[in-house]
């Protein structure tokens, strides 16, 4: 193990969440949730179709918005269409990937949001 694989080891929470890029003017960064590794029948997933199913989630996670997100009146007149913390629906293949500690990241435009998910759990690309 190299040293800096024992200070990353040696990180907490706090620290690996200022490691996340800050999306600059009409940019939202959003985490892809968790890709579940089995079926339904409890039958375990090959791990390229795990990955498969992370580059094409079509929901994702509001964790930052940049400091121009939905500022355009003209664009926007309603106002924002999410909040960190919110689930959202994208297309698939949105965004700019990056992983951050092993969790997929997207950074998307303002206007890819396409709906607000109460409960992401069961939706799938179809």
């Amino acid at each position: 193990m190299s040293s800096i694989d024992v200070v990353e080891t040696q990180k907490t929470a706090e620290e690996r969440a200022k490691q996340l890029p800050d999306p600059v003017g009409y940019k939202l960064l959003c985490m892809v949730p968790n890709i579940e590794d089995t079926y339904d029948g409890g039958i375990i997933k090959a791990e390229e179709t795990v990955r498969v199913e992370e580059q094409t989630t079509v929901v994702l996670f509001v964790v930052k918005v940049g400091s121009g997100a939905y500022k355009d009146p003209t664009r926007f007149p309603d106002g924002a269409w999410c909040v960190p913390g919110d689930f959202v629906l994208v297309r698939a293949y949105a965004g700019t990937r990056i992983k951050i500690h092993g969790t997929e990241f997207r950074v998307i435009n303002d206007d890819t949001v396409e709906a607000i998910v109460q409960d992401p759990r069961g939706i799938s690309r179809a």
